[in-house]
Parts: structure tokens; C-alpha cells; sequence
């Protein structure tokens, strides 16, 4: 079952943008459309940077205590 969670999260996550409403509003009333999909990516890029040093840390305490 977790298997199937983590594949469906997976899945959803390719298509969910990371965008405040006001951001949104903002990018959709220009044209460029390049400008968006970098907002985008860079928001993403942004949410991800914090898990994944939670991860590498909680990495080395656990290696650390075995």
C-alpha cells in the first residue's frame, strides 16, 4: 500500500505547481511563458533544498547512534 502512495505522490508531483495566488495572477497576466515555468522551477527548487538537508542530517544521526 505504501508502495502505491508513494507511486501515486510521485506522479502528482510532476504536474503541481508551487505558486502563491498572487504569483499566479501576476504570471498569467504576462506572455511569457518561459517566465512562468522558471518561477516555477524556482519556487520548486526552493521547497526542496530544506527536506532534503532534514534528510542528510537525520541520515548522519541515525548512522551515527548504530
Amino acid at each position: 500500500m505504501k508502495l502505491i502512495q508513494t507511486v501515486i505522490l510521485l506522479l502528482i508531483a510532476n504536474i503541481a505547481y508551487s505558486q502563491c495566488a498572487m504569483c499566479r495572477a501576476v504570471l498569467e497576466s504576462e506572455e511569457g511563458v518561459s517566465q512562468a515555468k522558471g518561477i516555477n522551477n524556482g519556487i520548486t527548487y526552493l521547497m526542496v533544498i530544506p527536506y532534503i538537508l532534514v534528510a542528510f542530517i537525520g541520515y548522519m544521526v541515525y548512522r551515527n547512534r548504530k
